[in-house]
C-alpha cells in the first residue's frame, strides 16, 4: 500500500483555536502641547501609557506631535485598515479605555448580520422552532 500526501487541510484554521492573533499591530497617537483641548492627552502619555505600552508589547506605538489640532488615537490593523477615535477634552483613564477599545478592535467595517447567528458548523437537529414537538396552540 502506497502512502499519499494530503492534497488540502481538512479544516480552516480560525483565530482564537490554537494560537491567538492580535489584530491591532500599530497605534499612532497624536497631540498638541499648545492646545487645551490636548490636556488629558498629556496625561496620558505620561501616566498611563508607559503601563499601556509594556502590557501590550506587539503593538508598536507613536507618540508624535500635531500642533493646533485636537488629539488622536489611531489603530493600525493587520488587515491593512485603520481607525482613528478624536479624543478632544477626555481625561486620561477616558483615553485609556479608547484606546483599549482600539487594541481590542478587530479592524473591520461594522457589517449588519442577516441571521441572528453565523457558523461554520451547522446544527445537526436543525433550527429550534416553538411550532415543533407538542405544537403551541393558536
Amino acid at each position: 500500500m502506497t502512502v499519499k500526501a494530503l492534497t488540502q487541510i481538512s479544516s480552516a484554521g480560525r483565530n482564537g483555536v490554537g494560537a491567538f492573533v492580535l489584530q491591532c499591530k500599530k497605534m499612532d497617537i497624536h497631540y498638541s502641547d499648545w492646545a487645551g483641548s490636548s490636556r488629558g492627552m498629556n496625561g496620558f502619555i505620561k501616566s498611563l501609557l508607559p503601563k499601556f505600552a509594556a502590557a501590550n508589547p506587539q503593538i508598536e506605538f507613536v507618540v508624535s506631535p500635531r500642533p493646533a489640532k485636537h488629539p488622536i488615537l489611531m489603530g493600525h490593523y493587520i488587515n491593512g485598515r485603520t481607525k482613528a477615535i478624536c479624543v478632544r477634552n477626555m481625561e486620561p483613564l477616558e483615553i485609556l479605555k479608547k484606546a483599549e477599545l482600539l487594541r481590542d478592535a478587530s479592524g473591520e467595517k461594522p457589517q449588519k448580520f442577516k441571521k441572528p447567528v453565523t457558523s461554520t458548523n451547522p446544527s445537526v437537529r436543525g433550527v429550534w422552532s416553538p411550532y415543533h414537538g407538542q405544537g403551541l396552540v393558536v
